[in-house]
């Protein structure tokens, strides 16, 4: 019966890879427990996988689960299989417990997942009809710090989401980059440190930002967190000269046209568009054997910051005191191995500045 079992499974592995060298690809892409409107990660993916798809011909839907738990997720991958999808693309660690339990189950689709680890996984290997893309926060992390100090913030304040690791990265390289743009400057720096405890933004935590802008006197707080930003940008607003940073991609749009123009200093982003573009073309050349089967940790690739899986967003306000040109100087630094940054979320990194680790706000 098993050799039954193998054979037939060699067929269908065999009929569906006849089927991708036809062209016959279908995309579909999954959201996480956000929307298609979220100006973080669940829009960036859908509009890079639209435009990529509307580019080549390419059928494309999306499926919003109906909650946010893993068997509705899981009911989406079945719901896109039935509708005769064969390309998946997921954003987000959620879906580790998801990919891990249908990836056998469906050999012949092409999951792609963006910011899903080997730890997601739950001990799961990774099939070789998935590709798992990962990002190295810190490095964009540290470019917000560094930047930030930079620029004249100080006394800055990092609003971490729930503490996964994605974003304690985030926060551990906004500690490093802050502290060595302090010990450049000969200047004294803090931050307060804090998590939510959550991906979206509530009064609770607007009042806690509220503290932190109005009688604590921070500048600048690096929001990091799917939605949680709008309780740092609501704060923020009441405070003449109060900023926010943006985080995965480039927010100012939606921070500063919602809250105050000008609100948003810069946007430590991640490279999701480019990662779906790169694997939708990979995929559709028949090249995802060369990445089926993978975890991949996607930083710097050169010294053009734009070419770079983590870079800082191009609404950055820019000063004398940290212009574009030192921004580019940075990076080539960092690529170059001159600047190395820690990975490390074990425990907070040592600095000479003052870091106020706050635990979270509930």
């Amino acid at each position: 019966m098993k050799k039954l079992v193998s054979v037939l499974l060699a067929v269908v592995m065999l009929l569906s890879v006849a089927a991708f060298a036809e062209g016959d690809y279908r995309v579909a892409m999954i959201t996480d427990y956000g929307d298609i409107t979220d100006q973080s990660f669940n829009q960036t993916t859908y509009e890079a996988c639209k435009a990529y798809c509307e580019a080549n011909g390419i059928d494309f839907t999306y499926y919003k689960p109906n909650g946010d738990s893993t068997p509705e997720r899981v009911a989406m991958i079945e719901k896109a299989d039935d509708e005769g999808y064969n390309v998946i693309v997921m954003p987000g660690y959620a879906f580790g417990e998801a990919i891990a339990e249908v990836q056998e189950e469906y050999p012949e689709i092409t999951f792609i997942a963006l910011d899903v680890s080997e730890g997601d996984l739950g001990g799961a290997a990774v099939a070789e009809n998935v590709y798992c893309a990962v990002y190295k926060e810190e490095l964009c992390g540290y470019m917000a710090g560094y930047a930030a100090v930079k620029l004249g913030y100080t006394h800055l304040g990092y609003l971490g989401g729930m503490a996964v690791p994605a974003v304690v990265r985030y926060g551990f390289g906004f500690v490093q980059g802050a502290d060595a743009a302090a010990k450049e400057l000969g200047v004294d720096a803090t931050i307060e440190y804090v998590y939510g405890n959550q991906f979206y933004g509530d009064a609770d935590i607007t009042a806690y930002m509220d503290n932190w802008y109005q009688t604590l006197g921070v500048q600048c707080v690096f929001a990091c967190g799917g939605g949680i930003y709008s309780s740092a940008a609501e704060a923020a607003a009441k405070v003449d000269g109060a900023k926010v940073i943006g985080v995965d991609v480039d927010q100012a749009a939606i921070i500063d046209g919602t809250y105050g123009e000008g609100l948003t200093v810069t946007s430590a982003m991640k490279g999701l568009g480019a990662t779906v573009n790169t694997l939708l073309s990979e995929t559709v050349a028949g090249n995802f054997a060369n990445y089926g089967g993978k975890v991949e940790s996607l930083g710097l690739v050169g010294t053009d910051p734009a070419a770079n899986y983590v870079q800082l967003a191009p609404s950055t306000q820019w000063a004398d005191t940290f212009t574009e040109a030192d921004y580019k100087d940075l990076v080539a630094k960092m690529f170059n191995g001159e600047i190395t940054v820690s990975d490390a979320i074990d425990a907070m990194p040592e600095t000479t500045i003052t870091v106020n680790d706050l635990g979270t706000v509930k």
